[in-house]
């Protein structure tokens, strides 16, 4: 140990006061570096893979994560869609509404008729919500049908494509009144007893015209698609599309057309006469008349 300390100690000397040992120090480095190389290698190799295991399972890790952010990013715009498009289809159907200033109800689709043979729907409004037969139900482009049963808290729908509805409608061109009925098809109807002399076009749109007293005037019902003549017959076939969107919509209106007022001394309805107007005119005609007087006695 006493050699070993006095050999460091004498080359420690020697390599500060002589110049001569700075080229053999470095041949020594030169010589003694692969062996530290060698020494270092196996816990570089050790690091470099722990190093590089870490930075991979971050990277999974990370990769999940906006994997999920993702998806959830995704449903969140595609549910802002869905809102948005039916914001837009609720307003169509309340302006739809107030054009016509009529009372309404709005109500929900539930279900379709699986039946491919009737034109039927179930909406979430029955008789609690005041619903009643025959009611006419719109959509926000037109009339889509009317009230055909009644539950508590549903109604069953006969949608005017159905073959067995049928409506009056008039021309909007020229007032035109004709009676349109269902084919059985969601986008056909057809216009019955048409004159072949008859001012229809392609492309007239067809208004409710009011006549049955069920569905209330003015409001769109189809648009002539089809006119065709036959020589030799009596009436044309005239073939109207829908303005409503049967296979779309699931928002709907229950319109309360104003019941009309009734004729007390005929007994028939006048949508002109107030009720009460028609009670005041047959009490002052009673008053009015003079009572019968009694045949004198011969």
């Amino acid at each position: 140990m006493l050699l070993c300390a006095v050999l460091a100690g004498g080359l420690m000397f020697v390599d500060t006061h002589f110049t001569r040992m700075e080229s053999v120090r470095a041949q020594l480095s030169t010589l003694v570096a692969p062996i530290q190389w060698a020494v270092s290698l196996p816990s570089d190799v050790l690091n470099w893979g722990a190093l590089a295991l870490s930075e991979q399972r971050s990277l999974v890790e990370e990769n999940a994560r906006l994997r999920e952010q993702l998806l959830t990013l995704s449903h969140r715009v595609q549910r802002m869609a869905s809102l948005t498009a039916e914001n837009v289809r609720l307003r169509e159907l309340l302006d739809a509404a107030r054009d016509h200033e009529v009372p309404y109800l709005t109500a929900e689709l539930l279900s379709l008729d699986p039946d491919p043979f009737t034109h039927q729907m179930v909406i979430d409004r029955g008789r609690r919500d005041g619903v009643y037969v025959g009611q006419p139900v719109m959509d926000s482009s037109g009339i889509a049908g009317q009230v055909s049963e009644l539950s508590a808290y549903s109604s069953r729908v006969l949608m005017l494509t159905d073959a067995s509805h049928a409506l009056p409608i008039q021309v909007n061109r020229n007032g035109l009144r004709f009676i349109i009925q269902g084919t059985g098809s969601y986008d056909a109807l057809k216009v019955l007893h048409v004159p072949d002399t008859a001012d229809i076009r392609v492309g007239d749109l067809l208004m409710s015209s009011g006549l049955a007293g069920r569905f209330p005037a003015g409001y769109p019902v189809a648009r002539v698609s089809d006119v065709s003549h036959d020589p030799g017959e009596p009436f044309a076939t005239v073939s109207a599309a829908p303005v409503a969107q049967l296979q779309r919509s699931r928002h709907f209106l229950l319109l309360f057309p104003p019941e009309p007022a009734l004729d007390v001394s005929r007994g028939r309805w006048h949508p002109e006469l107030d009720p009460e107007a028609v009670e005041a005119a047959r009490r002052l005609g009673e008053l009015l008349t003079p009572p019968e007087q009694d045949e004198e006695d011969d």
